[in-house]
């Protein structure tokens, strides 16, 4: 509901009240992006790609599926691509809105995840070279995942946000775990527990905006 010059006013302070909760519920859908954009493609995107790193390479050098080299650390940077893609599109619609403080924010928290992101992949790219393959794959992804998941406590912490923060823990545990388990291991945990995980976390917080609304 709109109000323009030509509307009546409310007829009463119940009419009023009602009239104000329309009006914030109108501009939180606006400005809070879906919650299922935000986590499901990144749901997805660690499932099926550590997923396929578990069936190509899996625990004491076994081969579950008989898959291409390539195509495990091909399908799981594309799939993580799209994700970004979508959540940067689900966020620029939804805080283009915005300036100030948050806009701030939002704009120093996306250059913590590039910058930090270029950091690691630099230093590991000097590093895996003189390791075993199983151990230099180890050595990407559990230093990467532990980044996202120390990111993602940030983010939760700088919004206030439970949810994000949870999940960052969430990531974090598992991402010890798994380095613990060893190669192969750390891949079927980062797909089951890291990928459903990130799933639970979209419906729940899908669920809230929903009962907000």
């Amino acid at each position: 509901m709109n109000l323009d010059d030509d509307d009546p006013p409310p007829p009463d302070a119940a009419a009023a009240l009602h009239l104000i909760r329309e009006q914030r519920v109108a501009t939180a859908r606006r400005l809070e992006p879906d919650a299922r954009l935000l986590y499901w493609p990144w749901g997805v995107a660690w499932l099926v790609g550590f997923g396929l790193f578990f069936l190509r390479f899996a625990p004491d050098g076994r081969v579950l599926v008989r898959l291409p080299d390539w195509l495990p650390v091909t399908a799981l940077f594309g799939l993580l691509v799209a994700a970004a893609a979508v959540q940067a599109v689900a966020s620029a619609r939804a805080y283009g809105q915005l300036s100030g403080d948050s806009a701030r924010r939002g704009r120093w928290y996306g250059c913590a995840w590039a910058l930090g992101s270029v950091s690691v992949f630099a230093v590991l790219g000097r590093v895996v070279d003189h390791l075993p393959h199983d151990q230099a794959a180890l050595l990407w992804s559990a230093t990467a995942v532990g980044l996202a998941g120390a990111l993602h406590m940030a983010g939760g912490a700088i919004w206030l946000d439970r949810d994000l923060f949870r999940l960052g823990v969430w990531i974090s545990v598992i991402n010890v775990a798994g380095t613990f388990a060893g190669p192969g291991w750390h891949a079927l945990v980062l797909a089951v527990a890291g990928g459903g995980g990130i799933l639970v976390v979209g419906a729940i917080s899908s669920l809230r905006q929903r009962r907000r609304s």
